[in-house]
């Protein structure tokens, strides 16, 4: 299995590092595994969805979605 770094991830993905570990910590990446103080994120791995919700309590739009 090939593995990348949490700043490889983050190059790829186009989102913070720290959002990657975040994300990391939250298990909401499949087959991520902590090796001391680093993640091994599988090269393989898909990006998470951003199930964050904004102020007025409705889903804030993914990454790749156009705002019309």
């Amino acid at each position: 299995m090939d593995i990348m770094s949490v700043k490889e991830a983050s190059e790829r993905w186009n989102i913070s590092e720290r959002w990657i570990q975040k994300l990391c910590e939250e298990g909401q990446i499949e087959g991520v595994q902590r090796f001391s103080w680093s993640w091994m994120i599988p090269k393989e791995a898909q990006k998470p969805a951003d199930l964050r919700k904004n102020r007025k309590g409705s889903f804030l739009y993914t990454l790749n979605r156009s705002r019309d």
